[in-house]
């Protein structure tokens, strides 16, 4: 019944044998529920010492002050699906850190290293891959970045430049991106800087073909489909936990503008949504089932309330989306295109709503927008605590049984 490679009991296995040589404990000791949990609790500490080397990376002094850096840091290590995960024996505090590290290490260009840390990460969880994929795309994309900018430098003086965002500069994009792709020289530079990435994804297929398959055990209940609601679910999901930040007058106002605007673009869009969440709507029968988790209640409360919520909450999705995409504007065209195919892989492929997929995707997005005010970081905070007091005090104070066991259950994320 375990779907993922053994990465964390490996981990467990070269912390507590040399814990237990060291310091004289019995087996009892090393391999107790505590001493397990243990070890989420370091990778916990690791966590927070990356996000904090993260933000210093991506936000410089002239971004952000060293407060905002840190209240921002400790925000993030707060985060309430991963935060309620560091003190169970779980995959995915484990599957933060050695992701987060192949990240950091891609932005300091050690690649190689990189690429290491993302074979360690898919050790935890195999669709870490994708991250992996991420770090070696978001090298692409800076090369493309830099050409397109000298491109934009050369051709500075033409008086017919098209408008920005207009079909116009879409078409020259692309045309640009295809001319540097037909180019050896391009092409050889960009293998050199990404070919441990493209290693660990030779190593991924390797292990697909062998396994006949991504997952390792419980092959029936996770089969691979295309849900694509679930990229409306993990964008309804950033803005409840980033209401600080994408919820504001500014925000709705700039989103109602854009609407009427581009008023015949948002009702292609609408129709396709409704088309999409119409035919690709799934219900996992662990969803159905486990009344443990909140996506349980989420979705009797909200979606099995009447066979028209699913609709009705459509542009609900596209504002989500819509602000989740404002927030990333800063970043390059390339960067975006990169990670929101990383996105789409990994929310898209998966059947069953689980939150603790959204982690990885969302710590990236939040880690790449630009350094919000101290106000909001505060609220931010504070309302991450709130979460995770409300989170606790369920799992520890209100526990109830299943008719047909005598395991005490707990409500979880």
């Amino acid at each position: 019944m375990i779907t993922t490679l053994p990465g964390l009991y490996l981990v467990s296995v070269g912390i507590v044998k040399p814990a237990a040589w060291l310091f004289g404990w019995s087996g009892s000791i090393v391999c107790s529920t505590g001493m397990l949990r243990f070890i989420n609790l370091l990778f916990s500490i690791g966590n927070f010492y990356l996000l904090y080397l993260l933000f210093c990376r991506m936000h410089h002094k002239k971004a952000a002050s060293g407060f905002q850096r840190i209240l921002s840091t400790l925000t993030l290590a707060v985060f309430p699906t991963l935060h309620f995960f560091t003190f169970l024996y779980y995959t995915d505090t484990g599957s933060v850190f050695f992701t987060l590290f192949a990240y950091l290490m891609c932005l300091y260009g050690n690649h190689k290293t990189s690429a290491l840390l993302g074979f360690c990460g898919f050790m935890f969880r195999q669709t870490n891959i994708v991250w992996t994929v991420f770090c070696g795309g978001s090298v692409v994309a800076q090369k493309l970045n830099e050409a397109w900018k000298a491109e934009l430098l050369k051709n500075k003086d033409q008086k017919s430049s098209p408008a920005k965002g207009s079909f116009s500069e879409l078409i020259r994009i692309f045309r640009f991106f295809l001319e540097y792709l037909m180019s050896l020289k391009n092409l050889a530079t960009l293998f050199l800087l990404i070919w441990s990435y493209i290693s660990m994804v030779m190593v991924f297929f390797i292990f697909v073909v062998l396994n006949g398959g991504i997952v390792v055990g419980d092959r029936s209940s996770h089969e691979a489909c295309l849900h694509f609601p679930q990229l409306f679910y993990f964008f309804s999901f950033t803005l409840f936990f980033s209401f600080p930040h994408l919820v504001t007058p500014s925000k709705i106002i700039s989103f109602l503008h854009s609407v009427r605007k581009h008023l015949l673009q948002y009702s292609i869009l609408t129709i396709i949504s409704l088309f999409l969440v119409w035919k690709f709507t799934f219900a996992h029968k662990y969803l159905l089932a486990d009344n443990r988790h909140y996506t349980f209640y989420v979705w009797r409360k909200i979606f099995q309330r009447h066979e028209l919520v699913k609709y009705i909450l459509v542009p609900v999705y596209i504002f989500a989306g819509w602000s989740f995409t404002d927030a990333l504007k800063s970043k390059s065209l390339f960067w975006n295109l990169v990670y929101f195919l990383c996105l789409f892989t990994v929310t898209v492929s998966q059947k069953l709503l689980e939150f603790r997929y959204f982690i990885l995707p969302y710590i990236i997005y939040r880690l790449n927008i630009p350094m919000p005010s101290l106000l909001k970081l505060f609220l931010e905070l504070t309302f991450y605590i709130l979460v995770n007091a409300v989170t606790f005090h369920l799992f520890l104070n209100k526990p109830f049984q299943w008719e047909n066991s005598e395991e005490i259950q707990r409500f979880m994320w």
